[in-house]
């Protein structure tokens, strides 16, 4: 009976003390908004020198319990914003309610929100270097943003790794591995932009950023160009980097898994004074990493630090980026064969042991200043300059044989880029009676210079002895390894006139766009055009003699608020960028032309944590060059005529329950040569666009625990899946189509405290999965195919301080 009313007895007390430390703590609630009324979400509301802090909701409401009575300091602040303090007295046992009013606009609070949703799969605002100033939901464009908490889930590791799944209708075919992105969609190549900045400066495209310096990235569907420059018709991706927070935290990491993979990452974010003025943060990468093909290997490692000042209106950003890597020669990913694609095995390798390394030093600095005239007007201007260098070699066969035996050849390829990028845009609003209007006006300019030597070459092997891919000998001629050491004696400036390989562009751009808000915004109209001057030369035109053009491109869009959490919206715009290449005839290369029509819808669902686009899209280009299908070297290129591409694009991303995150996508894409040049006899009116699917779908789920023993661990699976492949040439002269594709991919988390343990599983089901295209070497037909790895893993650990 004892033992029995014990547990009791304490109980009852226990209950008791709690009740009574109730009644003598207070409680203070309240609600934050900005000047204009609106909610003001993601606040940080802390109570000085107690240690005790809390968030503002969606509605901008706050609750802090179990305060001491007496006399408090209660703090609002994020970063971005100017902090309010108020004094407040409370007594124990009551309830106090106290409001913070904001002097910010909507801009700094859209800033704020962004801040606030790292740990997020749904992103409801663009970043500032898409200068649009308003919500997603709103734009009257197809806007999809792979956020931070997402790469690292899916231990996304470069721009080359994995990105793509996350966005409808994206995919990569003709990659070299992990060294270019090289993403398409919507029937084209899509370009290059980190913060805001076209960075495409030759057809293969930036070096694939590193994930470690990389904050989020923004994937612009359709008529992109207008907002960040000249741009194609079928879009881009912005990968935006890391910038200061004003929060002293830091992280480390260290990854390790299949083939070789070590990678350790460090993040380190800094208040360098003490009113947070100067900031400073610093990332930086380590990697070393094999491939499941022998021979391939691709090390690197990145440093990138970041300075930023704010002083009264004016913030002053500064950043640098470093990336060094140490990867097998270009081209090394390639499999030729003869009896069909995956005809070889996984593993094999038809590059050598001994071939030197390429090497690639890969620089840029950015200065970015921001002064805010007042809560309706912001100025922007940034400059930019871009360097990378590289040396090493690519490899491609010189002869591919009837039985499948080749001749390997090495050629030089060594290059040097140089971009000065400068951006000036302001951004307003302002209300005339009833109508609402969004300015955005601004200035681009740019001068780009590429020079690449590709102009010496040797074979491996020989006719007599020929490389058998069943039966591989390596190191077969030692003197191919240093064959290219006396040419490069010679500046590689001199060898790139020789080799036919400068490449370069100088444009400047302005631009205007009122977006008109009718009906206390509900309807929005979008007017816009861009006047683009531009003087290009490529692939050994002179640069005295450049090609030149003009083109005015206009840009109309509608967007409709049907209630808080949905909108119709509909575009039309004019595309305009340069392009290079070499043809045969030695001809004048014309910039491509293209015009864009699309109509979507988009809703928020769940109180706005899940978010749905549904797109139908028109995209007919003009003037396009591709491989010319004849030349196996890939050399030449031949201009298309017209080609037409359409299709429906979906895509769900958001918290579906507490805990329960999705990322779901399906496109359809249509694309086919609706104009055919006469000249290019391989080229047919209907013929498919190469290297995409009719039909993409994707998933990645994540599940984490919230309550319980196993609070705070979770499971992740998805899966991506390609219909009806199309190779990635225009060559068809065979009857072997690509298969479908499927791949599926898992894993489980563990997190508490700072700690989180992150393992996944790729290609579960351990299939045998590449992408593949033709070509004709003389009379034989030959398959080009680029293997993933069969089964493999990552298992990471990062630590935060």
């Amino acid at each position: 009976m004892y033992k029995t009313k014990l547990p009791i007895l304490t109980a009852v007390l226990l209950f008791s003390s709690l009740i009574a430390l109730a009644q003598q703590s207070a409680v203070i609630k309240g609600k934050v908004t900005i000047s204009s009324g609106k909610a003001a979400s993601q606040i940080s509301i802390t109570l000085k020198g107690k240690g005790i802090a809390t968030m503002t909701d969606e509605k901008g409401e706050f609750v802090i319990k179990h305060v001491k009575a007496g006399t408090h300091t209660i703090k609002a602040s994020a970063i971005g914003i100017r902090s309010t303090e108020k004094n407040i007295s409370v007594n124990a046992g009551e309830t106090q309610t106290i409001d913070f009013v904001l002097a910010e606009n909507d801009e700094a609070l859209q800033e704020v929100k962004i801040a606030a949703i790292k740990n997020k799969y749904k992103v409801s605002l663009p970043s500032a270097t898409l200068r649009l100033n308003e919500p997603l939901l709103e734009a009257p464009q197809n806007i999809q943003i792979v956020s931070e908490q997402v790469l690292k889930d899916q231990q996304i590791t470069s721009m080359s790794d994995g990105v793509i799944r996350n966005v409808s209708g994206a995919i990569r075919t003709q990659h070299w591995a992990d060294m270019y992105a090289n993403i398409k969609m919507r029937g084209s190549q899509i370009q290059a932009f980190r913060n805001g900045f076209n960075v495409v400066n030759s057809f293969w495209g930036p070096l694939t950023e590193d994930m470690s310096f990389v904050d989020h990235i923004e994937f612009v569907k359709g008529p992109a160009g207008f907002m960040l420059g000249s741009g194609d018709p079928s879009g881009l991706y912005n990968v935006v980097t890391k910038k200061p927070t004003g929060i002293n935290k830091g992280e480390v990491s260290f990854t390790t898994g299949s083939y070789g993979l070590y990678r350790t990452t460090v993040d380190f974010d800094r208040k360098l004074t003490e009113d947070g003025k100067l900031l400073f943060r610093l990332n930086a990468s380590g990697q070393n990493k094999k491939s499941h093909r022998d021979f391939e290997y691709n090390d690197r490692y990145s440093i990138a630090p970041v300075l930023s000042y704010q002083t009264g209106n004016t913030k002053f950003t500064a950043e640098y980026t470093l990336q060094r890597a140490k990867t097998s020669q270009v081209g090394s990913s390639y499999v030729f064969g003869v009896n069909g694609y995956g005809s070889l095995p996984v593993n094999l390798s038809q590059s050598d042991p001994l071939i030197p390394p390429t090497i690639i030093n890969d620089q840029s600095i950015t200065l970015n200043v921001q002064h805010r005239f007042d809560e309706h007007w912001k100025l922007t201007a940034q400059g930019a300059y871009y360097n990378y260098n590289m040396s090493g070699n690519s490899g491609w066969p010189s002869k591919i044989n009837a039985d499948g035996t080749i001749i390997r050849n090495i050629g030089i390829w060594d290059a040097t880029s140089s971009m000065k990028l400068a951006q000036v845009f302001l951004n307003g609003n302002f209300n005339t009676g009833a109508v609402q209007h969004r300015i955005l006006a601004g200035f681009d300019a740019g001068d780009k210079k590429y020079a690449a030597d590709w102009n010496s070459s040797v074979n491996l092997d020989s006719d007599a002895s020929p490389f058998n891919s069943e039966h591989p000998v390596y190191g077969t001629n030692p003197a191919a390894y240093t064959a290219f050491d006396i040419r490069r004696l010679t500046p590689l400036k001199e060898r790139a006139i020789d080799a036919g390989g400068l490449i370069g562009s100088k444009y400047h751009s302005f631009y205007l766009q009122e977006e008109l808000g009718f009906f206390n915004n509900k309807l929005r109209l979008t007017l816009a055009g861009r006047f683009t001057n531009i003087k290009e030369y490529s692939w050994g035109k002179s640069a005295e003699d450049p090609n030149k053009a003009n083109q005015f491109s206009p840009r109309f869009g509608l967007s409709y608020s049907i209630d808080n959490n949905t909108s119709l919206y509909a575009v039309y715009d004019k595309a305009f960028i340069p392009q290079s290449g070499i043809l045969r005839d030695g001809g004048k290369i014309k910039p491509v032309t293209g015009v864009n029509t699309e109509f979507g819808l988009k809703r928020d669902w769940l109180d706005g944590k899940v978010n749905t686009t549904l797109s139908f899209y028109r995209i007919v280009k003009q003037n396009e060059l591709t491989g010319d299908p004849t030349d196996p070297k890939k050399i030449y290129s031949v201009v298309l005529g017209e080609k037409r591409v359409q299709g429906i694009e979906f895509d769900l991303r958001g918290e579906i329950v507490r805990g329960l995150q999705l990322i779901a996508n399906y496109a359809y894409t249509d694309g086919k040569v609706t104009k055919a040049n006469p000249d290019v006899e391989s080229i047919k009116v209907g013929d498919v666009v190469p290297g995409f699917a009719k039909h993409t779908a994707n998933s990645w789920l994540t599940y984490t625990v919230q309550n319980g023993l196993l609070q705070g661990a979770g499971i992740s699976t998805g899966f991506s899946w390609q219909i009806d492949r199309v190779p990635g040439s225009w060559s068809r002269s065979d009857d072997k189509p690509l298969p479908n594709y499927f791949r599926l991919d898992g894993g489980l988390f563990w997190s508490k405290g700072n700690i989180k343990i992150t393992g996944n599983v790729f290609n579960i089901l351990n299939k045998y999965l590449y992408d593949g295209e033709i070509y004709n070497f003389g009379t034989v037909t030959a398959y080009a195919w680029q293997t993933e790895p069969l089964r493999n893993y990552r298992v990471g650990i990062a630590y935060k301080f």
